[in-house]
């Protein structure tokens, strides 16, 4: 029997401080890499809230991992530090949309996030009122506590309607607050999400748009070299980084990932016993971020929605250079995998459906075709996922 001692590492060789390369964690100003410019142009457009008048609303696009929320949240701090220095009362709060997908998820995180129930008495149950009250406590947690506040909405394209950016972006002009002024900034990974919005929500709220660009192999280097101090001194390799930030430059100019990589080839460090971080780690390092993280994008999905992107995964690996499969052709290895399962097989039109909420998460890519008079228009479908990650996920969670 393994003694208890033997278990756990109490002197970890390859890392010394790995918050620094976790996903949620808030790079202090000096690590923030390559979004000078953006930076600036979020701060000039939120000015006014450090003298306690309106800053605009903005829509934030760009892919992921381009530094979107980094950024938003990084000029929404620094906007409450600037406004107390003016004697003016600011916060921020921020809502992950992606968890948050109901009016009424979203409006109990920010009224929760912004009560202060010492001096607000105000209670803000997790559930069990109506989203009318809760909107009724927001408003008077505002007006008690705050001259001015920013709300961020995380992929805010993943909100049911667009019920709660209407209330948002004119409440100052529905007389809800009469003291408190609101800001709000959407984040998405859509470019055209602002195509869907209700046009009297577009009016009101798309007052400023930002696009952040994917980074390049330089900044992604840089990104990476600020994080360097998360390891031990002298453990990493001198390729690591420029291998890892090349590779991510070259597949996605993803930060995000770009660092998953870095931490994971650690890791791999780790569990080998190796004593340095050596470049040859970075290849599976990479393989194993993409796993995880596809991992992480289908949990939760129903076994007929896994079906349905096995066929096509099916597809793409027997067929790696065509340019996508019609929808009948999906169906069709479809079928075969139900038969495999022994279940059921959905409609033609459910499983068009279940595509198309794969496109919507960017998982495949969706086209229209014209076949001529003879076979009308119809759609192809390519999977945007590397095949063989998303085969050993899907077959891997079988």
């Amino acid at each position: 029997m393994v003694e208890t001692d033997e278990l756990f590492i109490r002197d970890d060789p390859i890392f010394v401080n790995k918050e620094l390369l976790e996903i949620n964690h808030l790079p202090e100003e000096g690590r923030i890499v390559g979004r000078d410019e953006e930076i600036k142009l979020l701060a000039n457009a939120v000015n006014p809230a450090i003298f306690g008048q309106s800053p605009s609303n903005i829509l934030i696009y760009g892919k992921t991992g381009t530094g979107k929320s980094l950024c938003a949240k990084h000029v929404s701090q620094r906007l409450v530090d600037a406004a107390m220095g003016e004697g003016v009362t600011a916060a921020f709060a921020y809502v992950d949309c992606a968890q948050d997908t109901t009016e009424t998820q979203a409006v109990q995180t920010i009224a929760s996030s912004f009560n202060r129930p010492e001096r607000t008495e105000i209670n803000v149950p997790d559930k069990g009122i109506s989203t009318a009250t809760y909107y009724k406590r927001l408003w008077r947690i505002l007006d008690a506590c705050y001259d001015v506040v920013l709300i961020i909405l995380d992929e805010i394209d993943k909100l049911a309607d667009d019920a709660i950016l209407m209330q948002l972006s004119r409440a100052g002009e529905a007389g809800k607050l009469t003291d408190c002024k609101i800001g709000v900034v959407g984040i998405s990974n859509k470019i055209r999400y602002k195509d869907r919005m209700d046009e009297r929500v577009k009016s009101s709220l798309c007052e400023r748009e930002f696009v952040f660009p994917p980074y390049d192999a330089s900044q992604l280097g840089e990104i990476m070299e600020a994080r360097r101090d998360a390891f031990r001194e002298g453990v990493l390799d001198g390729g690591v980084i420029p291998r890892a930030a090349a590779l991510a430059a070259r597949e996605h100019g993803d930060a995000r990932k770009a660092i998953d990589i870095l931490r994971y080839a650690g890791e791999i460090a780790q569990s080998t016993g190796a004593e340095r971080v050596q470049e040859g780690f970075v290849t599976d390092a990479r393989k194993r971020a993409e796993t995880d993280r596809f991992r992480e994008l289908i949990r939760g999905s129903t076994p007929h929605s896994r079906y349905v992107l096995h066929a096509l995964t099916i597809l793409s690996l027997n067929d790696s250079g065509a340019d996508g499969f019609r929808t009948t052709a999906i169906y069709d290895v479809y079928e075969e995998i139900c038969r495999q399962e022994g279940t059921e097989t959905l409609s033609l039109r459910r499983v068009r459906d279940l595509l198309k909420e794969h496109a919507f998460l960017d998982i495949i890519e969706q086209s229209r075709h014209s076949g001529g008079s003879a076979e009308g228009s119809y759609t192809k479908h390519r999977l945007l996922e590397d095949s063989t990650v998303v085969r050993d996920v899907l077959v891997d969670g079988q």
